[in-house]
């Protein structure tokens, strides 16, 4: 036989099973790659919020997301541009179809991104972005400006909110955005608000608002904003939530809302309104469990924090809070009902021009629990009261006398330095149901003076705690130990 044809049959027969090897090979990763993805995102609806580590890793975990879902989809795009689904992006025609649209298709793909592009000023009516039937880990990509409607028209009769986002597993807003509420019409217009914004009552957590008809207030005059003021964002029953890099402003009442929502985390957001936008929360917390919130700048008419019942697990730090209420727990225990806060923690925070600086307030006839709270390196500026605790609370001067109080118990705070205008510590707690495991540690406010406003001392009634350092001023009103009443463990066992 001759050697040459020898030699090359041999050599045919080594290319062929070469390529049978190749492709048995990219078969095999193909299949691999796809069953990695399948496993993020069944994996995805059953992991659970906690630590902050743990946060972090599934925010870069989500965000990976996108390029194995496009080898997963055949090397489709899983971007959806509101442009492409309708939107002007003029500032005057209404978009919210096209946001609809667009959200539809995104829905249906795992981690897949809404986007919301820059140079264009978008103007949606309230809209609701359901999840109840959609894919895990979606990512809303704004880097335009969306605005709110300033017409009567558009609100009917009043809703409790503007831009909702429901029943999400791993939602991101994302960008360089901003969402702007126009709130102005409805500060100027209607200057008496419903005032459920320091406790909406735990009833409206318990059903998805849907914008119906149950939600609705009577207008008080034609052409007028409606008397309830809507909240410009608000996140209901999700997990694995992340707000970074937008700017919301000028809402008519709360920016951001966190309500029944796990593992949520919040960066580098800024958050603005002026300091006389009545009832303008800057971020609200109510029943939702494992929250960051860092690196973020909050100017408001209201709490910058506000951290209602129901919540536990809370980190917050390196916020600068300013002008607004300071960041607050509660009010709590509104109306008889139980309120249930724990866990929570407030660290290297700058707060100025404030009310108050750090603050618990429950109101009277309540039950339930604050326990476990740290508040620690605040630093505070020309801050009316910078500390603290009212078991008091009221707003106006209706309020009856009770003897049942939600119970407040081991309360921290640490490293708290700066300066105040009417007075340092306020301790304002239960005859029935003293305050206890009261803590002061390296606390050191100094007194601005000024004609207009009236300095006086610290102020303790019924406080039980400990000293650890010598203060400034000097918080003599402290008492020592804990009180006589049993009341206070079984108010903390209920929770």
């Amino acid at each position: 036989m001759n050697p040459a044809f020898m030699i090359f049959s041999a050599f045919l027969v080594w290319f062929l099973n070469y390529e049978t090897c190749i492709a048995g090979e990219g078969k095999a990763k193909n299949q691999s790659i796809l069953s990695l993805s399948q496993g993020r995102s069944h994996g995805g609806s059953h992991r659970k919020g906690g630590r902050v580590w743990r946060l972090m890793k599934e925010s870069d975990t989500a965000q990976a997301e996108p390029t194995t879902m496009e080898q997963q989809n055949g090397g489709k795009s899983a971007t959806f541009n509101v442009l492409d689904h309708g939107a002007r992006g003029d500032g005057k025609t209404d978009d919210s179809k096209a946001f609809e649209a667009a959200w539809a298709d995104a829905c249906k793909v795992v981690a897949s991104t809404v986007v919301v592009p820059s140079g264009h000023v978008f103007l949606l009516n309230p809209i609701s972005f359901s999840g109840t039937n959609c894919e895990p880990n979606i990512v809303f990509q704004l880097d335009g400006k969306i605005i709110a409607p300033t017409s009567s028209a558009a609100w009917g009769s009043g809703l409790l909110q503007w831009l909702e986002f429901t029943k999400l597993n791993g939602i991101t807003i994302r960008g360089s955005g901003t969402i702007d509420g126009q709130g102005s019409v409805w500060w100027n217009e209607s200057p008496v608000d419903n005032p459920t914004n320091d406790l909406e009552s735990s009833a409206s957590s318990a059903k998805e608002s849907n914008y119906s008809s149950s939600q609705e207030v009577s207008i008080e005059a034609a052409g007028k904003m409606p008397s309830t003021r809507p909240t410009a964002l608000r996140f209901y029953g999700s997990s694995h939530v992340t707000v970074t890099g937008i700017t919301i402003q000028s809402s008519p009442k709360t920016h951001l809302k966190f309500d029944a929502c796990t593992a949520v985390q919040v960066f580098d957001v800024r958050v603005s309104s002026p300091g006389d936008s009545s009832n303008t929360d800057g971020i609200h917390l109510q029943n939702s469990k494992d929250v960051v919130i860092y690196s973020t700048t909050i100017a408001c008419g209201d709490d910058c924090v506000s951290i209602q019942t129901g919540c536990s697990g809370v980190y917050i730090h390196n916020v600068n809070c300013g002008p607004g209420h300071g960041i607050s727990i509660g009010g709590l225990g509104r109306d008889n009902t139980k309120a249930c806060v724990s866990n929570i923690t407030v660290r290297d925070t700058a707060i100025h021009d404030t009310l108050t600086g750090v603050r618990i307030k429950t109101w009277q006839g309540g039950s339930g629990s604050v326990q476990g709270i740290m508040f620690s390196n605040i630093q505070v500026s020309e801050v009316k009261i910078p500390i603290m605790i009212d078991q008091f609370y009221c707003e106006g001067s209706k309020c009856q006398n009770k003897t049942s109080a939600v119970a407040v118990s081991g309360i921290s705070y640490q490293n708290i330095k700066g300066t105040y205008t009417v007075k340092p510590v306020h301790f304002a707690c239960s005859d029935n149901l003293p305050c206890t495991g009261v803590t002061l540690n390296t606390i050191e406010l100094k007194a601005l003076q000024s004609e207009s406003n009236k300095l006086s001392g610290p102020f303790c009634w019924q406080t039980y705690g400990e000293l650890k350092t010598v203060t400034t001023p000097p918080i003599d009103c402290l008492k020592m130990g804990k009180p006589k009443s049993n009341q206070i463990q079984s108010n903390v066992d209920s929770c």
